[in-house]
């Protein structure tokens, strides 16, 4: 079994421009910060992001790095639409595929079973299929002869996620009440890279929480990253809260003037 901690860097060096990339967390809470910093130091571009969007999201479309967006909402949660993301919309930056969030849930679920689509009843009747001419229904073929929504896989050339705790051999520990779905991002990508707060022994991650908690596994982790406070200024529970004065801060600062102190290395 091979090492595979790199830094956040490293992790962006093996990134190219065109990718679709899967960010994990949700909103702003649990976002692998350090490493979409990286990204942005980066001239990576042009890309697909794939998110429960949050800053990552604003951050990257006030960058121009966004080809096209696949999200379910964006938002900074005590902030609850994201200003960056907002701004970018208003002046046409990107593509959106806005759809609901189960069946943004689902279509992870379908890249990670190798799936071409999975059927869903969320959407039906609703205008997620107006403003997405691109669905298409599925009728079942059993007798109950029900329509369902064919939600496309969501596949992913890359993910990045944030846990708490995580080997050197890629296993991921989430600590804090909800995985946000991080393992499906990691399991639908080629490549996985895992930002984490603290790299601990293997036989030290079931001495701090129940076996379900090491949801992320090293056959989907490419490269591992410890970046202690790594999802800041989002929160990453229960190692630390949202920051909320830097949040506001990011929310009411013009984006360059924001940027040229966020994106330092060490910031």
């Amino acid at each position: 079994m091979s090492d595979k901690t790199m830094t956040a860097d490293e992790a962006v060096a093996r990134l190219r421009s065109g990718m679709t990339l899967g960010i994990g967390g949700w909103g702003s809470r649990r976002k692998p910060m350090a490493l979409v910093r990286a990204l942005l130091r980066s001239e990576v571009t042009d890309l697909t992001i794939v998110s429960y969007g949050g800053p990552d999201v604003g951050m990257l479309a006030a960058a121009g790095r966004i080809r096209k967006l696949v999200a379910a909402f964006v938002t900074l949660d005590s902030i609850p639409l994201e200003p960056h993301y907002r701004a970018a919309r208003e002046r046409g930056a990107f593509e959106l595929m806005e759809i609901d969030e189960a069946m943004f849930m689902w279509g992870l679920h379908a890249a990670a079973n190798r799936l071409p689509f999975l059927p869903v009843r969320a959407g039906v009747g609703s205008d997620v299929m107006r403003v997405n001419p691109g669905l298409r229904t599925v009728t079942s073929p059993y007798d109950d002869g029900e329509t369902f929504v064919a939600v496309p896989a969501l596949r992913l050339d890359a993910a990045l996620v944030h846990v708490n705790r995580a080997d050197r051999l890629g296993n991921g520990q989430c600590l804090g009440p909800d995985p946000y779905f991080d393992d499906l991002f990691c399991e639908a990508a080629d490549t996985a890279y895992v930002s984490c707060e603290r790299v601990v022994d293997t036989a030290e991650l079931t001495k701090a929480a129940a076996p379900q908690s090491l949801l992320v596994k090293r056959h989907v982790v490419t490269g591992v990253v410890e970046a202690p406070n790594g999802a800041h200024f989002t929160s990453c529970a229960p190692d630390y809260g949202r920051d909320e004065a830097w949040q506001k801060a990011y929310a009411t600062t013009p984006w360059p003037e924001f940027a040229a102190g966020y994106l330092k290395e060490g910031s």
